[in-house]
């Protein structure tokens, strides 16, 4: 079988386009490639308008199978192709949108889906987003990105407490709470002050010659990876909970891995909330720009816990890699998480919905709807998830192995290889009846 796909950024684009819109839809082709390997010859697609049909025509004049995977939206997908075309794409949430606006159909994924062979989404959630506009026997799975297999390996280092150690980074650039002036960025502060020094910071982590940061850690750690331009991840809220929750707690740290290539876009805003949220002990790290496989596995293995206060996911890469390790999570229940987070594994956080609009809809007409969080219920959370890393490490032992374990069901290779068997196999089928017909 010859299996080609096909993402709006490749291994060369991502790195200057890291927080883009689509940019993570990178991270999931690369995840699923392979187990794209164990049906067939995965071939990287540049230009799916001029190579995807004169492969298609190429390996079927020599009786080869051939599908095309879209790692985009539908409204990026292309349509109209001979290749049987099957667009991989995370939603969050509860309608698709159904109508066209700015004269582009495309931007009516009923019509789009309705044109590709089948589809794949990440979670049950959309699934029956989908299936609520498309009907019920509309061909498309729920598959995660394959997340288990490669993060288990960190699962013996989770400890609730960490007793003083070192954490080092080569790469990028950290930026304590301990070590800056956070006054420089409050809104009654000139802002040219906050931008100089953060263009200072910058200069210096990109110069070649600098040593490594080196980081005093201990206590209880909670991490986060996310991208702060994207409003959907409602990192203020993430921010005041965790201060407000230990304002006079010296041993607690909240580090925030920013997923976006723009200091004064990714961390400006998060220290100008930090500067208006008044003195406090404990502590907040923001680590700015790509880092190395080998420091980003670091972070998982120092993490207490993983934290995630968004108003909807369509799967969080993030969240699965650091409960795959045994981590246990801070975060609500709701769209994909609904497959994956409990309160076996999780401080799970109260949450309500309201109305909301489709993220691409530029008119942000009121279609779909929205999970805001309770965030004195967030403050419970972060407290009460202390208090057992602690002082009840059985307890949080156990969290872990919930954690691990409802990743391996929820998202390792075999689970992915199960869903992507029995679409293949929906392929076979639909193939030999064209031929059939014909």
């Amino acid at each position: 079988m010859i299996i080609m796909e096909h993402s709006t950024y490749d291994s060369r684009s991502i790195v200057n386009n890291f927080g883009a819109s689509e940019y993570s839809y990178w991270f999931v082709r690369k995840a699923f490639r392979p187990i794209f390997e164990r049906f067939g010859v995965v071939i990287s697609i540049q230009d799916p308008a001029s190579e995807v049909d004169a492969i298609h025509r190429s390996a079927a004049a020599h009786g080869i199978r051939s599908v095309f995977f879209s790692f985009n939206p539908p409204h990026c997908t292309p349509i109209g192709l001979k290749c049987p075309t099957v667009p991989i794409f995370a939603w969050e949430y509860d309608t698709i949108p159904t109508e066209i606006w700015h004269d582009d159909p495309l931007n009516n994924w009923r019509d789009v889906l309705t044109q590709t062979t089948a589809a794949i989404t990440h979670s049950s959630y959309s699934v029956g987003a989908v299936r609520r506009s498309l009907g019920g026997d509309y061909p498309i799975w729920a598959i995660p990105a394959p997340m288990y297999d490669a993060n288990t390996v960190s699962a013996g280092s989770a400890r609730g407490w960490r007793e003083p150690f070192e954490f080092t980074l080569t790469t990028g650039l950290a930026i304590d709470s301990r070590a800056i002036d956070l006054s420089l960025f409050r809104s009654d502060r000139a802002n040219s002050q906050g931008v100089q020094a953060l263009e200072l910071l910058e200069r210096a982590a990109a110069d070649r010659d600098r040593g490594a940061q080196t980081l005093m850690l201990s206590g209880v750690i909670y991490s986060s990876v996310f991208n702060p331009v994207d409003g959907r991840k409602n990192w203020t809220d993430m921010v005041a909970g965790f201060v407000w929750a230990f304002r006079m707690v010296s041993d607690a740290t909240l580090i925030l891995k920013v997923a976006h290539r723009r200091i004064l876009e990714a961390v400006l805003p998060i220290l100008a909330d930090l500067g208006k949220l008044g003195p406090f002990k404990c502590r907040v790290i923001i680590i700015h720009g790509l880092i190395a496989s080998e420091e980003y596995a670091r972070l998982v293995e120092a993490t207490s816990y993983t934290v995630n206060t968004s108003c909807g996911e369509g799967q969080c890469l993030p969240l699965m890699e650091f409960m795959s390790a045994g981590r246990p999570a801070v975060a609500p229940r709701h769209t994909a998480m609904v497959d994956y987070i409990s309160e076996d594994n999780a401080f799970v956080i109260d949450c309500h919905m309201r109305p909301a609009f489709w993220p691409h809809d530029i008119r942000q007409a009121t279609r779909c709807m929205r999970y805001e969080l309770n965030f004195s219920d967030l403050v419970r959370c972060y407290r009460d998830s202390f208090r057992v890393a602690r002082h009840e490490p059985f307890r949080y032992a156990r969290l872990s192995a919930a954690a691990q374990e409802t990743m391996k069901r929820f998202c390792s290779n075999e689970v992915v290889l199960t869903g992507l068997t029995a679409l293949f196999d929906r392929l076979a089928g639909r193939r030999t009846e064209q031929m059939e017909t014909a």
